[in-house]
């Protein structure tokens, strides 16, 4: 379902132009990693799994999504899984590390690097990654955010970072570590952010 969904999706988005990648080759090809992109709207989400494709990325979402039955079970078909985020504890990081460890790739979405809300999210993601010993890559991507936005013109574009590997933070202690990488991720970001501006 996940690859039917995506290659249905990349062929709606091609009739507006389709999506710019730009450094895909950054993306881990052996092994699970985390993928930290920039959140505005769905579109973002969406633009994200088609822009890496056939690479296959499991998303959190929020648990509400899957009070529906219906949108539940397809959220869940496409590689969806429930997170709560008002109350986020040990079961929030299970699923997350168990993928990771399969060599699985797990797509977190910090909102805009321009809100402080986005803090928590971004050391959620350093977290995993810390946790599953996998590669953290960041990601931005600019263009229409929601439905409405999509029927309109405008480019989408998305970037690929370097990834940050766990080895290049070894010589810290657990806690310096989650600042040190949460720092990394975020200067990563802010500075993908601003070359996508001149791209």
């Amino acid at each position: 379902m996940y690859q039917f969904t995506g290659y249905a999706a990349k062929a709606i988005l091609s009739l507006r132009g389709g999506i710019k990648v730009y450094n895909k080759e950054n993306l881990p090809k052996d092994t699970g990693f985390v993928i930290a992109c920039t959140h505005a709207g769905w579109v973002d989400v969406v633009a994200l799994g088609v822009g890496i494709l056939p690479m296959e990325i499991h998303y959190m979402a929020k648990k509400e999504l899957f009070e529906n039955k219906l949108s539940g079970s397809f959220l869940s078909s496409i590689n969806a899984f429930p997170v709560d985020r008002e109350n986020p504890g040990p079961s929030s990081i299970k699923t997350p590390i168990k993928l990771l460890k399969e060599g699985k790739i797990v797509g977190i979405f910090p909102s805009g690097t321009r809100s402080s809300e986005d803090v928590p999210l971004k050391r959620g993601a350093v977290t995993i990654a810390q946790m599953g010993k996998a590669p953290l890559v960041p990601a931005a991507y600019s263009g229409p955010s929601n439905g409405k936005e999509l029927f309109k013109r405008g480019k989408m574009k998305l970037i690929i970072g370097e990834p940050l590997n766990q080895e290049d933070f070894a010589q810290y202690s657990s806690k310096e570590k989650l600042v040190k990488m949460t720092e990394a991720l975020n200067d990563s970001i802010k500075a993908l952010e601003k070359k996508l501006e001149q791209l």
